[in-house]
């Protein structure tokens, strides 16, 4: 097998293979020492193999293999005593010669905290005495007796229970999907640290309930010291958060296992009513705010697809009843440490809790990602705004939204590059995304303004209309409120009657204004820039 392949099948395996190691060891030395002797090994094999059909069960032979010869190099020695207990030996242990009562006690050690677990390794298999044990930690001579003392008692508690492996450790959540309301880091959002499925299933175990870490992995069905690396990284990163005692819980707004179908259709015909409120209320005056406004280019020259967007954007930011600003949330807003700043979700398979209910709506999907505002750094007039939907025809979402294009195109514009081979990668870029045509000519709409000062000219939705549902909204969110845990509540009440009208009421609006032919169908190239405006202090020559 070529290098370059062995050395992407090291980069796909490594954490795995470490994380063998560590269950295999009582401390992290130990499992680096394993894991860089298994790592060269399989590194060593599959440079001298053609081709593996089972790469995954090829590692864990020769895994299993290198461990046993790892084992079989250690010095043999007496387990000792604990209260006539007996510590394994690695050799009984792995060997089968030391019984069942040696696992058992194998399994209660690595079920004390780091600390207790570190000095009773030191002490019973290196053999340490207190008084160096001591200067290796720091910890006073009388300290490092009672923390033994305190292992010992747990062990003997530990050694007659029976442990039972919680629901996630049988049946690990998977998540459909991942999303976020703020500003993901340089790693992206929160799928960079959740995707790892036993990252996504620790911060779940504390959702309903705070755990320690070791009630964490019990939960798991895993031993402490598996995981414990990983707490420490998730907390660090905001997705877990310290709590009373040692025990840790998370903001992070994972969806609702069940959901009621009628429920979700009473909301919907509540929305529905609004959103026929707001085409012939609201509608008009958004429109009308924007009448004087010359300065644009629309590549059909369509005006109502300027309008259209200008719509949704006011349903979507100036209808809300804000009682919770940004920094209101901030407890539920998770900082990582590669600068991201944002309130995290989780989609999780749902299951309908009322199958007996027989559904009287057949909706489209209402599924949109925005708001995506996009600026420069670089050129100071450059900035946009965008919400991807089932009107648009941009695919990526929000990731695939960057604010380079909108450079290049500005850099287009004024005349800084042209469509020329050594510019090739920025057009090959805008042509991707359908942003430059195969003739040269800008496929988005662009405002002559400041994005700011052209938004502000909109009208914020008025207290007459916003009292024609408030309570409604407000009924919704609480009654939204009682399928999530408490911590989450006071989001989801704000979220859902803040929130009430949206881009679910905004899409619901323009099937409306579509339909009834206040706005003309839209084509499919039009789709590219529908619901995109950039800004600028510039527009294509005519």
């Amino acid at each position: 097998m070529d290098k370059r392949s062995v050395d992407n099948i090291i980069t796909e395996y490594l954490q795995k293979i470490y994380g063998f190691s560590i269950k295999k060891c009582f401390s992290y030395e130990e499992a680096e020492d394993l894991c860089a002797e298994i790592v060269k090994e399989v590194y060593l094999s599959l440079l001298r193999s053609n081709e593996i059909v089972n790469i995954e069960g090829y590692i864990w032979r020769i895994s299993e293999h290198t461990y046993a010869k790892y084992v079989a190099a250690k010095k043999r020695h007496e387990g000792i005593s604990i209260d006539g207990m007996e510590l394994p030996s690695y050799e009984e242990d792995f060997l089968g010669t030391s019984g069942e009562d040696i696992l058992l006690l194998r399994r209660e050690i690595a079920f004390l905290t780091q600390k207790r677990r570190e000095i009773v390794y030191a002490f019973y298999y290196e053999n340490k005495t207190i008084s160096s044990i001591a200067k290796t930690t720091g910890m006073p001579e009388g300290t490092v007796k009672w923390h033994l003392n305190k292992a010992r008692n747990e062990l003997k508690e530990g050694f007659s229970m029976e442990r039972k492996i919680g629901k996630l450790g049988l049946s690990p959540i998977k998540a459909q999907s991942f999303g976020h309301s703020g500003r993901p880091g340089t790693n992206g959002g929160p799928e960079y640290y959740l995707e790892d499925k036993l990252n996504l299933n620790i911060v779940y175990s504390v959702y309903f309930t705070p755990k320690t870490k070791e009630e964490i992995a019990e939960e798991l069905g895993v031993t402490p010291v598996y995981i414990e690396d990983r707490v420490e990284y998730l907390e660090g990163n905001g997705f877990l958060i310290r709590t009373e005692g040692n025990r840790f819980t998370t903001y992070v707004k994972f969806s609702p296992r069940t959901y009621s179908l009628e429920q979700i259709e009473n909301t919907q015909r509540m929305r529905l009513a609004i959103a026929e409120l707001l085409a012939k209320e609201y509608v008009p005056l958004v429109r009308a705010a924007i009448a004087d406004v010359e300065d644009v280019y629309i590549p059909s020259g369509n005006r109502e697809l300027l309008e259209a967007a200008v719509v949704f954007y006011s349903l979507t930011n100036l209808c809300s009843s804000a009682t919770k600003s940004w920094d209101d949330l901030a407890k539920y807003r998770i900082k990582t440490t590669d600068g991201g700043d944002y309130i995290a979700f989780v989609h999780l398979p749902k299951t309908q809790s009322d199958p007996e209910y027989t559904p009287t709506l057949h909706l489209p999907s209402y599924w949109a990602c925005g708001n995506m505002y996009r600026d420069s750094d670089k050129y100071s007039a450059v900035s946009s705004w965008a919400i991807d939907s089932r009107y648009s025809s941009r695919e990526g979402a929000w990731a695939d939204n960057l604010y380079t294009d909108y450079e290049y195109i500005y850099e287009y514009l004024t005349g800084a590059i042209a469509d020329a081979p050594a510019n090739a990668e920025k057009f090959k870029r805008l042509r991707k995304r359908n942003y430059v045509t195969k003739d040269g000519k800008v496929n988005i709409m662009l405002v002559k303004d400041e994005q700011k000062k052209f938004f502000a000219k909109l009208p914020k939705l008025s207290e007459n209309i916003r009292k024609k549902f408030a309570d409604f909204a407000l009924e919704a969110a609480i009654l939204e409120a009682k399928n999530y845990p408490p911590q989450m509540q006071d989001l989801i009440i704000a979220w859902t009657a803040d929130g009430f009208v949206g881009a679910e009421v905004a899409l619901m609006v323009m099937d409306i204004l579509y339909a009834n032919g206040t706005f003309k169908p839209i084509t499919e190239n039009e789709k590219v820039t529908s619901n995109l405006i950039m800004f600028t202090d510039v527009l294509p020559q005519a």
